[in-house]
């Protein structure tokens, strides 16, 4: 009935969201009006940003995947957002993410590179800091690179890339030997990545460590030891199902607290 009908979108933020859900915005007669007269630079000023996991369907937003429905409110003459929080295994390239890969054949001038996606993307050899045709970096089949999307959409090769716009490696590269390299869901990167993380400021106090996060849902992590570096993978794949109170109990026991 929700997906024939459509229900509107923020009575059901928070809520369930199921492929097919129909999810209606509210109408502004009076401002859509106003728009009209004042042409289309009016109506840009209070665009909803429709994010992953919905695409816009006639008066309102269609789910696409399974998930929570989130929504960030407008800010600063700026619209809103609605996306679905879901509990996704499968990455899709986006232009722009840090993600992990593994190098997985060489051919020609091109490294394949498995970000795991549907397929594999492209690297090429000059995508590196200081690479030149005489000087090429030394990467092998089986190595781990942090890089960067260059190109990601559905009708090309995704394309990556290990320097920033100015040639500079800003910590992109071959990742270093040894360390451990572990999955989790989408949900927990973006959690992860996010600025200030409880998480990682608290585990940063347990002892020092490496870490690098893949948008892909990839994390590498090394400390001094091999007991460490499994402590630390552990905690971080617990995070999914612990609740701060639960994870703060268990940093305190392994800090001895």
């Amino acid at each position: 009935a929700m997906a024939a009908r459509g229900v509107p979108a923020e009575a059901c933020v928070g809520q369930l969201v199921l492929p097919g859900d129909v999810l209606l915005l509210p109408a502004h007669p009076d401002e859509d009006s106003e728009r009209l007269r004042l042409g289309a630079g009016a109506a840009r000023r209070g665009r909803l940003l429709c994010g992953p996991g919905l695409r816009r369907s006639g008066a309102g937003l269609m789910a696409t995947k399974c998930g929570l429905l989130r929504h960030r409110p407008a800010g600063g003459g700026g619209g809103g957002a609605f996306w679905v929080d879901s509990q996704q295994k499968r990455y899709v390239p986006v232009k722009g993410d840090h993600v992990i890969g593994i190098v997985t054949a060489k051919t020609g001038d091109l490294f394949k590179v498995d970000v795991g996606g549907s397929e594999l993307a492209s690297l090429s050899y000059l995508a590196f800091e200081g690479a030149t045709k005489r000087n090429r970096p030394n990467v092998q089949v089986g190595d781990l690179i942090y890089g960067q999307f260059l190109v990601a959409n559905k009708d090309m090769e995704p394309e990556l890339v290990c320097i920033d716009s100015s040639g500079r490696a800003s910590g992109m590269g071959i990742i270093g030997q040894d360390g451990f390299l572990f999955k989790v869901s989408l949900g927990l990167i973006r959690k992860l990545l996010a600025p200030k993380c409880e998480i990682i400021q608290e585990l940063s106090q347990l002892y020092p460590f490496e870490l690098v996060l893949g948008m892909n849902g990839r994390i590498w992590v090394k400390a001094k030891t091999v007991q460490q570096t499994l402590i630390i993978v552990n905690i971080l794949e617990a995070c999914e199902y612990m609740t701060a109170e639960q994870r703060k109990e268990a940093l305190a026991k392994l800090s001895g607290t």
